[in-house]
Parts: structure tokens; sequence; C-alpha cells
């Protein structure tokens, strides 16, 4: 196979007999369920763009067993000029959503990516394992699936492990292996995009201790396998119209709990089994996820520049950017914006040999991306909000606005400085979209633990820095200048 079209993207959800649920009831197909069937249109966009005369060339690359055109983002990097076609593709995606799909298909074919490049990281638990990562990341790019992945165990008491639950099946673990494969019960969250994927990867987030051996485990399936249930979040598509909810209409990606109820995972989709060590190291090990870091902060470059160009929009039609108080909060969210591209550019312009052999982004420029970001965003947020203001929520409708009887007062009284009644209307609709529905709720929410807690991941970057080069200099350079007769600092 090649890269499929967005209608063969649909075409083969359509096909799939799952369990999926939402708001207490059973979905048969859902392509066309009104929850996901705009949101599942939109994935199909991103697949038809591979198709495309202008952007074919920089989306795929040749398969390197069957020579067909097939997704850059399962190109394994050797150059710079490689990390920049991947930098180029996730950027063309984004923009088609204004950053705002977390999950387009592009950020898990680069997890596994990652994965299949880890050959002796995985073989650590047996060469079958390591051949098991390879083998599927050929067939997920060479079929052009579309994945999700569960990672988070659910909320049911953080302050003890899983396997001091009252109920130890309650966080998927293994219950016992047979020929065909290991049988696994319990749940993952947060999948997000799984009614609109083909299959699942699983594994674990968080750090594991021995007596949690059961819990340590990886594999990916398909979702429409026997036992496993998808339990959605409300949807946030209430079947507005695309001009009212410019940004829910299109691009609710719904998140779901998966659960499994003793599924059969076959043995050669088990990259590890009982492994704490090596489950412990998914995050830590070099390499693993790099390509995936990579990809969210570039499609988050996107997102920071789309509202900031809502923000400068907003100001100039309503005449507010003459004002002082308001220039300085844009050049804020400039400030955050070109941060952030300053650092997603010094990753691959700055790479760095993988324990593999590969080259990979730097990741200390994205490690302080993803220290930015979850204090930026909301924070471009919250600008937005102050720049629009009481307009935020007294704006009309399309239908206000085609109405014969109050069409022509709408017009009148909801023009702005620099824009017709209809043109801010719609740039207050897409301002409202991000600050004050469910779905913008949901994407700060999203963009502050999207990688984990930051408080822990600011602890992370402190602790794992090499700072004894820097304290070094700071040592040297007191003991130039300390007092006659007195001791060398630091010694």
């Amino acid at each position: 196979m090649s890269v499929r079209t967005g209608q063969e993207y649909i075409e083969g959800l359509r096909r799939q007999q799952r369990d999926v649920w939402i708001e207490g009831q059973k979905v048969d197909d859902v392509t066309g369920h009104p929850a996901f069937k705009r949101g599942i249109e939109s994935i199909a966009e991103l697949y038809d763009l591979q198709h495309r005369s202008e952007t074919r060339e920089p989306l795929t690359y040749p398969s390197p067993t069957t020579g067909e055109p097939v997704s850059v983002s399962f190109l394994q990097c050797r150059s710079v000029d490689d990390l920049r076609r991947r930098h180029e593709a996730t950027t063309i995606y984004a923009s088609t959503s204004g950053g705002m799909l977390g999950r387009m298909p592009d950020f898990l074919n680069a997890v596994l990516t990652g994965f299949a490049e880890a050959y002796d990281f995985f073989a650590q638990g047996g060469k079958h394992y390591a051949d098991n990562v390879v083998r599927y990341y050929e067939y997920v790019r060479e079929h052009d699936l579309c994945l999700t992945h569960a990672l988070v165990e659910p909320q049911i008491n953080r302050a003890q492990s899983p396997a001091d639950w009252d109920d130890p099946y309650l966080a998927l673990r293994k219950i016992r292996e047979t020929e065909d494969g290991i049988v696994v019960r319990g749940a993952k969250m947060l999948a997000t995009l799984a009614p609109f994927s083909d299959e699942v990867i699983v594994y674990p987030l968080h750090r594991l201790s021995e007596k949690e051996k059961d819990y340590a485990l990886s594999f990916a399936i398909p979702l429409s396998t026997p036992g496993i249930t998808i339990i959605c979040r409300e949807g946030y598509d209430t079947g507005r119209r695309h001009f009212d909810r410019p940004l829910t209409s299109r691009f609710d990606e719904v998140d779901a709990i998966v659960v499994f109820d003793d599924v059969l995972v076959p043995w050669e989709r088990v990259f590890i089994n009982a492994n704490v060590e090596l489950c412990n190291n998914i995050r830590s090990r070099a390499g693993l996820l790099d390509y995936a870091a990579f990809q969210a902060e570039t499609r988050t470059v996107s997102k920071f520049e789309f509202v900031l160009g809502v923000a400068c929009l907003i100001a100039e039609a309503i005449g507010a950017d003459g004002f002082l108080h308001v220039q300085e909060k844009l050049g804020e969210l400039v400030g955050y914006t070109e941060m952030l591209r300053g650092l997603v550019k010094a990753a691959y312009l700055d790479p760095v040999e993988s324990p593999y052999g590969y080259v990979h982004p730097n990741m200390k420029p994205l490690r302080a991306a993803t220290l930015l970001v979850p204090k930026a965003y909301p924070r471009m947020v919250e600008v937005l909000e102050l720049i629009g203001a009481s307009g935020l929520v007294m704006t009309p409708t399309e239908a206000d606005l085609e109405s014969e009887q109050i069409g022509p007062l709408v017009r009148r009284y909801f023009q702005g400085r620099a824009a017709s009644a209809e043109e801010r209307t719609a740039l207050f609709k897409l301002a409202w979209d991000i600050v004050g529905e469910a779905f913008g709720s949901r994407q700060r929410l999203y963009e502050r633990f999207y990688v984990g807690d930051p408080v822990r991941l600011s602890a992370i970057a402190y602790l794992t820095y090499d700072k004894e080069p820097i304290k070094e200099r700071v040592r040297r350079f007191l003991n130039v200048h300390r007092v006659a007769g007195s001791s060398e600092i630091g010694r």
C-alpha cells in the first residue's frame, strides 16, 4: 500500500466493528455520529494533503521497502535536511488547524519511528521484542494507519500505586501468558483521538516499582480487538455552524479511556513484557521520544502564531491596537512565539547523534520548550481574553446576520473600526472558541499537562541539567578575584 486518501481513512474506520461509547450510547459507526463526524473529516483532510500536487513532495518520501510514497512522519533521520523535512511536514499539517489538533497522526508516527530506531533498547528484553517493534513500525508505515496511545492509569487513588489498590486490576496489567500472547485486563487513559484511530499503542508514563512488574508492558493492538471498550468524554461538537464554532466544529479530537477486558495481545504485537527497567527508561533513555517532542513543539509554534494572529486582528478590528497597554500585551505574545520558534529551530539546526546512530533534534532546547509552553499558552489565552473583553460575550450568530428582520441592525451595531459586522463577528467567534468554549478550556488544560506535571518537569530540568561547567566558571571567577589570604571558593 501507499499513503491513504482521506476517503480511504474514513472507509477503514467504517469497516471496523468497535465498542465505542459516548454519553451512555454505543456508537455503531463513528464516521456518521455527530460527535465524531466532523473531527474525522478534519483528520481525513490531513491524509488528502499527501496527494495534493503542492504538498505531496514535502509530506512523503519513497518507502525503503516498496518505493511507494509513505509519510515523512516515518522518516528515520540521517541529516539536518531530514530533520528539516520533518519540521516542514508537521508545520504543513498543523497550519490546517492553527495547531489546535494535538494528536495529528504524525505524532504517534513519530513515537513509533523513535521506537523502531531504538532496536537495541527493546532487544534488552529479548531480540524477538525488538523485531516486533521494527515489524510493527514498517506495517504502520506501509498501511498509513492512524494511531493513538494510552499511557496513564485511571485517577482512582494517586496516593497509592495501582498494585496497592483494593482492586489491582483497575490499571492495565498482564494476568497470564498463553501460547498465542499475553492476556491483559484493566484500563488506560488519556487516549486522545481514540474513536478516530485504527490502533492503540500502550506504554507506561509513570515510573514503576518491582512489585508492579505485571503493569510493565508495552504493546500495540487494533482498537477493534474483542474485549476493548472505548469510553469517550462528552463531545464538544454539538452541531453548531462552522461560522459560530469555527474550531469546535472541526477539531474536537475527543479523549477517551480504553478498557481491556481480558484482551489477548498476540506475541508479535508485544514490545515489553513485565520488564520494569525498560518501561522506566522509555521516557528517560535518550532517543526514544525525541521525534515526538520535536513534532509536538513544532505543532505548538503554529498554535502560538495562530493565537497571536487572532489577538492582533481583534485589537485592530476594534481600534485597540493604538493603546500602549494593548501593544505591551501583544508584544508579550510576540516574545513567547519567537522564543518557541527559536527553540524548535535550534533543535534541528544543532542536532545530536542518537545512541542508535541516527541524527536527532537536540533535546536541550526542546526540554526548555516544554517548560515554556505550559506557562506561556494559558497566558496567551488570557491576553486574548483581556483584549477582546466583553466583546467576546456579546457576539451575534450567523443566523442573526442572515435575518431579514434584525440583520441590518446587527450589521450596523456589530461592525468594527477596521472590519464589517460579518468580519468582526467571525473573528470574535473564533476567539470565543479559544477562550470561552469547552474546546478552548480543554486546549489550555492540554498544554499545561500534555508532557506531564509542569512542576515535576521543572524539577527534573534542574536535576538533570549539567550544572558543573557553569558552577566551575563562577568558582574560577570568585577565586581569581578573592581577597588575598582567603581560602579558595568551593574547595
